[in-house]
C-alpha cells in the first residue's frame, strides 16, 4: 500500500484563548484516524503525517470532523502533500525582500481555485509591503508587522477562513520536518 506524506495546518488553533488543543491530543486524533508517523510542530496546529494514498484527498475533512467530535474544537484544516509544500517553499519570490522571516507570511489556500480571488491583489502597489501569488499560496512581506499589514488584511477579507497563514520560519521548519524519513 502506498503512503503519502501530508502537512495539516489548523486555522486559528491555540491563538488566544479559543480553540485550545494540546499537541499530544492532536497527535492522538491523527493517529486514531489511521495516520502514521505523526509529528507536530510548535503549539499552533501544525502536523506532518503519513496516510494511505487512497485516503489523502479526504484527510482535511476527516481531521475537521474528528476535531469537533473528539475534542469539541471546530477548526478549518488545510492539507498539503509534501510535494505541494516543497513547491510553496521553492516558489517564494519574496525571500530576498524580507528582512525578518517572522514578518514574511505565507497564506496557504484551502482550495487552489481561490487563487483567482487574489489575482487582483498581485497588481496593486503595497510598498513598503510586498505581495506575490503562487500556485498554492500567497506570499506577503509585512514590513511593519502582520497586524499593520494592508496586504494581509486584504487576503483575509477576500478569503476569510478559506486561507490559513504561517510565517516563513514556521513554513521552513514544516518543510524540513516533511522531508525527514
Amino acid at each position: 500500500m502506498s503512503t503519502q506524506r501530508q502537512i495539516a495546518l489548523l486555522r486559528g488553533v491555540n491563538v488566544g484563548r479559543a480553540k485550545r488543543i494540546a499537541m499530544a491530543d492532536l497527535r492522538k486524533v491523527l493517529g486514531d484516524l489511521g495516520f502514521t508517523n505523526v509529528r507536530t510542530l510548535l503549539n499552533s496546529g501544525n502536523a506532518v503525517f503519513d496516510c494511505a494514498a487512497r485516503d489523502a484527498a479526504l484527510s482535511a475533512v476527516r481531521i475537521e470532523e474528528t476535531l469537533v467530535l473528539k475534542l469539541g474544537v471546530p477548526a478549518r484544516v488545510t492539507v498539503l502533500d509534501a510535494q505541494q509544500l516543497a513547491e510553496v517553499v521553492a516558489a517564494n519570490p519574496l525571500v530576498d525582500v524580507a528582512a525578518d522571516p517572522a514578518r514574511l507570511m505565507v497564506a496557504v489556500l484551502s482550495n487552489p481555485a481561490h487563487r483567482a480571488k487574489l489575482e487582483p491583489l498581485a497588481h496593486q502597489q503595497w510598498q513598503p509591503e510586498a505581495f506575490a501569488l503562487g500556485r498554492w499560496a500567497a506570499y506577503i512581506w509585512c514590513a511593519d508587522g502582520v497586524l499593520a499589514s494592508r496586504a494581509a488584511a486584504a487576503v483575509g477579507n477576500l478569503l476569510g477562513d478559506a486561507v490559513t497563514t504561517r510565517n516563513w520560519s514556521t513554513m521552513s521548519k514544516l518543510h524540513a520536518l516533511a522531508m525527514e524519513s
